[in-house]
C-alpha cells in the first residue's frame, strides 16, 4: 500500500481497534482461477502466540478453493472516507492553488489461511460475532434464540477461515498534510455535511507542520 511517513499508521492497538469498529473486509484471493474478492465480515482474537482474524464462509463461495491452496490472503478494512472540497480550505481564499481531495482510513492484512469445519469452532466465531454487534440493542439476538436443529443445518452450508496475522499496515489519510486553518476549515465542513466520523479523525490528528 503506498503510504506516504505523514498518513502511515503502525501502532497495533489503533490498527486493531480500526478492525473492531468496521470488521465487515474486502478478503482478496489469489489461486488457479485467478483474482477473487468477497465482502466478509470479520473478528479478530487474540490468540496465546498471534492475533487472528476469523470469519466463516459459505462452502458453495468459489473463493473456499482458493484458501484451500494456502496462498497468502489480504483482507482490506475500509474506516471512514470522505470527499474533501477545495472550498473548505483557508488557502483557497488566499491563493486558489487547491484541488479536491479524498480523506479515508484503511488497514490492510496479511496472512495465511487455515480454513476449519469444526462445529464448535464455527458456532464459536457465529456466537462471538452476533454478539457483539448484538451488543447494547435493548431487544438483542442470540444463537439460542433459533431453534437448534436450526442452527445445526445452517452451519453445514458453511466453513471457518482462520487468518494468523502475518503482516498490518494503516494509512490514515486525513488532512494531516494541509496547515491547520485548512484543517480547521475540512473539520467544519464535514460537519456541516454529518460526515462526522470522519471530522473526528481529522479533529483527532496533529498537523503535520
Amino acid at each position: 500500500m503506498y503510504r506516504p511517513p505523514v498518513f502511515r499508521e503502525n501502532r497495533p492497538d489503533v490498527l486493531y481497534e480500526s478492525i473492531r469498529a468496521y470488521p465487515l473486509g474486502t478478503l482478496v484471493t489469489y489461486g488457479k482461477s485467478g483474482l477473487m474478492a468477497n465482502l466478509i465480515p470479520f473478528t479478530l482474537r487474540a490468540e496465546p502466540t498471534s492475533i487472528v482474524l476469523r470469519a466463516h464462509l459459505a462452502k458453495a463461495n468459489e473463493q473456499v478453493a482458493h484458501l484451500e491452496e494456502g496462498s497468502p490472503i489480504l483482507a482490506i478494512f475500509q474506516g471512514p472516507q470522505a470527499y474533501i472540497s477545495p472550498a473548505w480550505y483557508a488557502t483557497k481564499r488566499e491563493h486558489g492553488k487547491v484541488v479536491p481531495t479524498w480523506n479515508y482510513v484503511t488497514v490492510q492484512v496479511r496472512g495465511t489461511p487455515v480454513m476449519v469445519e469444526c462445529r464448535d469452532w464455527l458456532r464459536d466465531q457465529i456466537d462471538e460475532l452476533t454478539s457483539t454487534h448484538e451488543r447494547g440493542r435493548s431487544d438483542p439476538w442470540s444463537l439460542d434464540d433459533a431453534p437448534a436443529d436450526f442452527i445445526a443445518s445452517q452451519m453445514k452450508g458453511i466453513i471457518g477461515l482462520e487468518v494468523p496475522i502475518e503482516r498490518i499496515e494503516g494509512k490514515w489519510k486525513v488532512s494531516q498534510n494541509q496547515p491547520m486553518p485548512n484543517r480547521i476549515g475540512v473539520e467544519a465542513g464535514l460537519r456541516a455535511d454529518n460526515q462526522t466520523d470522519m471530522a473526528d479523525e481529522v479533529a483527532a490528528r496533529g498537523s503535520a507542520e
